[in-house]
């Protein structure tokens, strides 16, 4: 199974992400199939790179993207945000 999930860079305490896709087992860190974009937290306010279309070819592939990887690709537009909860 495909996951679109983040991969965590940077230094100490001062983490940056990639957004890539993976293969559910491999580690956190280990291999990826491509990057589809990046996410500073510490950017004010913080910064989200991703590539729209990249993202949408691999979920029509079948790629599950992760609980904090959907939420960044809402932030950014280009998955539609979840219905408001009654």
């Amino acid at each position: 199974m495909l996951r679109i999930r983040l991969r965590r860079i940077g230094k100490t305490k001062k983490p940056y992400y990639r957004l890539v896709v993976a293969h559910k087992p491999d580690r956190r860190d280990g291999d990826f199939l491509e990057t589809l974009g990046s996410y500073d937290p510490h950017a004010v306010p913080p910064a989200i790179v991703v590539e729209g279309d990249k993202v949408l070819a691999w979920i029509a592939k079948g790629a599950q993207p992760s609980d904090a990887a959907a939420k960044i690709l809402r932030r950014a537009g280009v998955l539609a945000p979840l219905a408001a909860k009654e």
